[in-house]
């Protein structure tokens, strides 16, 4: 039997806004509108179905497997719009990058204050 993550609902003060954050950060599609979601497909074709909330939002975090090439990107846009960011979860090491397990690692948040992460390589370096 086969079992594979399809999608998650990401609360967000602004759908829009975070789901193209995130999109245009990872260098993924324009996000499209399904229902009342604003979605972001991965390239392993789960997604993130955002959705706008009035209510207090619980930040949450959310951790992707990357491309050393994509992480290039990612770093540099995040450098260059000088977004918040750190090698640790705990924000201890601001504006550096980890290189935990002969990767890279880098930790930020989105518009809604969820913690995103971006590794080269899986934790325990399998």
């Amino acid at each position: 039997m086969t079992v594979k993550f399809n999608h998650t609902i990401i609360h967000a003060k602004d759908q829009v806004a975070s789901a193209r954050f995130l999109a245009e950060l990872l260098g993924l599609p324009e996000p499209t509108r399904f229902g009342h979601f604003h979605v972001v497909k991965l390239t392993d074709g789960a997604s993130l179905d955002y959705m706008t909330t009035q209510d207090a939002i619980s930040a949450q975090h959310y951790a992707f497997l990357v491309t050393e090439e994509v992480f290039d990107s990612l770093i540099a846009k995040i450098r260059d719009r000088k977004i918040q960011h750190w090698a640790d979860p705990f924000g201890r090491q601001e504006n550096q990058i980890n290189t935990h397990d002969g990767g890279r690692g880098v930790y930020f948040q989105d518009p809604s204050g969820h913690y995103m992460e971006a590794i080269t390589v899986p934790y325990g370096g399998w």
